[in-house]
């Protein structure tokens, strides 16, 4: 799929962004996203997503470098990208809402096993 260079209208471009993001906030589930994401972009783009998040999430959580590229296989250079974009607003946000997560399923297992 090739997809057109020559700019948007600023309004019609706002509008598309908006109407994009609203759609994946009306999906219910993990499941409904997987499906919606899996069928959306190339198997390629929705690796690159991926990793950018998990480099951005193993980059807070102190991995190294080369950790990262090797696990990930990554470049330094990409790597460095992500790390500069850390203190982004949008990146601070995904990033607290995954520890959040991380958080309560830490949580859930071990008040499963106190009521076991």
């Amino acid at each position: 799929m090739r997809i057109s260079l020559k700019k948007l209208d600023p309004s019609l471009k706002n509008q598309l962004k908006k109407t994009f993001a609203q759609a994946i906030c009306d999906l219910k589930d993990i499941d409904e996203s997987d499906m919606f994401l899996k069928d959306f972009f190339k198997e390629t783009e929705y690796e690159a997503f991926a990793k950018r998040m998990a480099i951005a999430y193993w980059l807070k959580k102190g991995r190294t470098y080369s950790n990262i590229k090797n696990n990930l296989k990554v470049s330094s250079a990409t790597i460095a990208s992500i790390e500069k974009d850390l203190n982004k607003p949008g990146f601070k946000l995904i990033l607290k809402k995954t520890e959040a997560e991380e958080w309560a399923n830490v949580w859930s297992e071990k008040i499963k096993k106190f009521i076991k």
